[in-house]
Parts: structure tokens; sequence; C-alpha cells
């Protein structure tokens, strides 16, 4: 199999290293050249990368183009891009829909789109997919888990799930200041948060008899410092204001 990835920011460069761990079976990579020094780190740390003069030779090359690149910059180059007919695309980019994406490719190729997210780099995590595919989710299951979705006005809700990742490392960022204000050291206060929600994580996946609601009743004692957090959380509209910002990007994502 012979891969092209149009884009080498964050998202494309974790599912080429969570690639190169995994045991799928690949002869090539080709990558765009866009990002010169991404490009060239990732190139000379896999020996089967090899960066494309341009856009066009990396999809004459690929049997499956990974589409990585920000909505303004896809509307921009895709439409003067030649795909190959029965080509595998599969897109990461947010705010195109798979309507938009066939017209501006043009040709008659099958196209999913997928909701990658960093920790693919360590093949951890879900990666939802739309519409069902058998190549493409077994694909990606060697990366983390598949999740299917067959309606893509239903995957939106995924895609804006997906934008807690930078408020949840905000969480994390905001519990170790605490610490080091307290005279933790950084790299102390770090390790002790981030184990701490990893462990808490793989909790509620084992523990949270289908509703989470149990986790969040089984964690607070009467008159507990969970119990007390959680009563100053829901009065400071911390949760609700974790709710606006979702139906906030649902919003925008809704207008595509």
């Amino acid at each position: 199999m012979i891969l092209g990835f149009l884009g080498t920011g964050r998202i494309a460069s974790s599912v080429i290293e969570g690639i190169f761990k995994s045991k799928l079976r690949i002869k090539k990579i080709y990558i765009s050249p866009r990002n010169k020094t991404i490009a060239k780190k990732l190139s000379k740390r896999f020996k089967k990368i090899t960066i494309s003069r341009n856009n066009q030779q990396l999809i004459d090359k690929s049997n499956w183009v990974f589409l990585a690149v920000t909505p303004k910059v896809g509307n921009k180059i895709l439409k003067k891009l030649n795909f190959k007919k029965n080509q595998k695309i599969v897109s990461f980019i947010s705010t195109i829909n798979l309507a938009q994406l066939k017209k501006a490719i043009g040709k008659k190729v099958k196209i999913v789109r997928a909701i990658p997210l960093p920790p693919i780099s360590i093949r951890k995590g879900p990666i939802p997919i739309c519409p069902p595919d058998k190549q493409v989710k077994s694909f990606f299951n060697q990366l983390g888990t598949t999740v299917e979705i067959k309606n893509e006005k239903s995957s939106i809700n995924f895609w804006a799930t997906s934008g807690m990742m930078a408020p949840f490392y905000e969480l994390l960022k905001v519990l170790s200041d605490w610490l080091v204000k307290r005279g933790i050291k950084r790299n102390e206060a770090q390790k002790y948060i981030t184990s701490l929600f990893v462990a808490l994580s793989e909790d509620s996946v084992i523990n949270s008899k289908k509703d989470l609601k149990y986790l969040v009743k089984d964690s607070q004692t009467p008159r507990g410092l969970n119990e007390q957090a959680v009563k100053k959380l829901r009065k400071a509209g911390f949760y609700r204001n974790l709710e606006k910002s979702l139906n906030g990007i649902l919003k925008r994502l809704k207008k595509v």
C-alpha cells in the first residue's frame, strides 16, 4: 500500500507516527512539501517517507490520499488537483462535508471522513469514520479504535467533542500550575496530574456501569472533598459553560 498525506501538521504527523508503530504493511508514504521543516524531519526519521515535488505527484503516486490540511487550504487546492478514479480519499478536514468534497474532487473516488486526534501517535483513542468502510475501519483499528458512523449529520457531534482536546489539556495545566504555586516541582506536578487523569479515564471505561452518572455519585462522600468540588464547580457554571462551548462548536459545524 502506498499512502499520500496532503498536509504535514500535528494530526498528519501523529497518524504517520502511529502507522510506523503498527503492523500495517506500508510500501511507501508520500508527504506534501508545504511545511518543509516538518517534512524533512519526518523523511529523516522514517525511511519509507518521500517528500513529493508537489501535491499532484503525491496524488499520482498514492493508492490512498489523506487530506490533512486546514479548511481554508482545502477549499483552495482540492479543485486544482487531479485525483485518480477509484482512489481512496480519507479526509481529516472538519468543516468540509462529503458533498463538498465530492464536488471539489470531481472524480468517482471513495471518500471517507475521519477524526483522528494526537494520541493516535501512540495507537490510542477512538477514530470516528463516516461513512462506514471496511478497509478504512481495518486500517484505523491498527492505530486505535474505529467508531463507524452511518449518518454524516450525526458525525458532526463527534467532531464537536474533538474540540474539547485543548480545554482538557488546559485543565491539566491549571491543576499542575496550582501544585507548582504551592512548592511542588513542575515535573512532579505534571507527572502526578497526568497519571491521575489516565487512571480516572481507565477506571471510567471499566466501571461506568453503562452510565457515567454512577461514577459521579460513587466518587463523592457526604461533606467530602469531591462533593465540595463538584458543588462549587456546578454553582460557578463550569459544566454549563462546557456544554455551551460544545453547542457553539456544533452550531459552527452545522453551517457547513
